[in-house]
């Protein structure tokens, strides 16, 4: 089955960043002719795939929701179905639910130079299907949704109870009156602990080493204040701001002066413990502030379920797994019913596509980023890639701007081809640049950065706005013809 017709324009992925590119880069091309291919059964992407207790966002919402569509509820932290809510709403409003092909699993994608075109290979329960393109823009995220990290733990096979990734959790399954450890300390883990208490009979969360955490409110009182003051959408891009900066300066805080933002973080720590200081050592990382993400407690909530009692930490390393729980390096052993493997994502880079320019096979690593979009060699092909150290969709959105107009200045100059120059001068680094497990993990995966402009990777909004909003497009590292 072959789809002979050639469309300007396929989005590869229906989640955050495939909806956003959509809307974004329609409205400065209201006539382009594309689809979206999720290889889903459903729109989403994270938001409707994770399905463990507790899910919710690390980013405030004024920031993870779009530039062009007002979060309206209340909560600035918000669960995993409210975020899918509302990106059902975006689709929806904006029929972008019209011009997705879903069970559609791009394998491969060949640039025909000769025809200027690309040509792609998707699985689909009816088989193969073909098709081709003026340009791709991927925005398919970097988690591998066939299976999350969990590390070889000697024994497991022995476990009598249920060994489980988050990543696969049943939203069924019923865990009442269990005991559950928690191996891991980040965001997953953080979410997870507070929200089994509910049921469980014992939840300990056993990790390795401490990660940072810092308290956020799940209702902004001055963004509702805001909200009183303004009209909607005003009160929005305000908020938005606000928050942007807020994100902005606290980051650089932290890298110019860790010492003193370690110091602050824990005071944070314990006013959330209050008398029980004797928490602390669980929470004294090693690493500086934001050489990892930063870990959000909302409401206070694992603080609370820690001093409570209805939780607790255990900083040691798994020696084996047994029939009945863990035995860990220093000889103790704890009990479980449930053991839930919070320690990773597994990560894909463009979703493990097959890429080739006029079938000679492309090796990702030998590529160099060209303002983290698009790849020197590489002709229309784009990519969102989101911040590490603050909301994906704020640089999703910078992203599905910069494409969209760059779309629009080719349609208007009657140009075919956008692509980075190969410059063999360009020093590389690592495409993201965290001490986190997951991102060490991935390293020989994934393309580089360079160390000078228009190579760079940024993790900063305010510069990213300036190179992709106001500079022009062309530039002498861009082809355009």
């Amino acid at each position: 089955m072959e789809n002979e017709k050639v469309l300007d324009l396929i989005i590869v992925g229906a989640g955050l960043s495939g909806i956003g590119a959509a809307v974004h880069i329609n409205k400065k091309n209201p006539n382009i002719d594309y689809c979206i291919l999720e290889s889903r059964k459903t729109l989403g992407g994270t938001w409707d795939f994770f399905r463990y207790p507790g899910i919710r966002s690390d980013s405030d919402m004024y920031t993870l929701s779009y530039s062009f569509k007002p979060w309206r509820e209340k909560k600035t932290i918000s669960d995993g179905q409210s975020i899918l809510k509302y990106l059902n709403e975006t689709a929806k409003e904006y029929k972008v639910d019209q011009k997705i092909q879903y069970e559609t699993k791009v394998t491969s994608a060949n640039w025909n130079s000769q025809e200027s075109l690309w040509e792609i290979k998707c699985d689909t329960v009816d088989g193969v299907v073909k098709y081709k393109s003026r340009f791709i823009h991927m925005c398919c995220g970097y988690y591998d949704y066939n299976q999350g990290y969990t590390p070889n733990f000697e024994g497991v096979e022995n476990f009598n109870g249920d060994f489980i990734h988050p990543q696969s959790w049943d939203e069924h399954y019923d865990y009442s009156n269990k005991d559950i450890v928690v191996i891991g300390s980040g965001a997953t883990a953080v979410t997870l602990v507070p929200a089994l208490t509910d049921k469980a009979k014992s939840v300990t969360m056993l990790q390795r080493s401490p990660t940072y955490m810092a308290t956020r409110p799940k209702i902004d009182l001055i963004a509702e204040r805001i909200k009183q003051k303004l009209p909607q959408k005003a009160a929005h891009h305000v908020i938005r701001w606000k928050n942007i900066m807020f994100s902005f300066l606290f980051y650089r805080y932290c890298q110019n002066f860790p010492n003193h933002a370690r110091s602050f973080l824990m005071k944070g720590v314990t006013h959330g413990l209050g008398e029980n200081s004797k928490h602390l050592d669980h929470f004294r990382p090693k690493y500086n502030p934001w050489d990892q993400r930063l870990c959000a407690v909302v409401d206070g909530d694992f603080f609370n379920v820690i001093k409570s009692g209805k939780a607790k930490i255990v900083t040691d390393h798994v020696d084996h797994i047994t029939e009945e729980g863990i035995k860990l390096k220093s000889g103790k052993e704890i009990k479980a019913d449930i053991i839930v493997s919070a320690t990773g994502l597994k990560l894909k880079f463009l979703d493990n596509i097959k890429l080739s320019i006029d079938d000679k096979q492309l090796n990702l690593t030998d590529l160099i980023a060209y303002k983290s979009i698009m790849f020197s060699g590489v002709p229309n092909f784009t990519m969102v890639f989101g911040y590490t150290n603050s909301s994906w969709t704020l640089k999703a959105d910078l992203v599905n701007k910069w494409v969209a107009k760059t779309l629009k200045y080719m349609r208007k100059k009657n140009k075919k081809v956008v692509v980075p120059k190969n410059d063999p001068n360009v020093e590389t680094l690592p495409y993201v640049n965290l001490s986190s497990g997951y991102i060490q993990r991935s390293v020989d995966l994934m393309p580089k950065q360079g160390t000078k402009k228009p190579w760079n990777v940024y993790q900063n909004y305010l510069m990213d706005s300036f190179n992709l909003r106001i500079k022009p497009i062309k530039d002498r590292d861009i082809s355009i013809y």
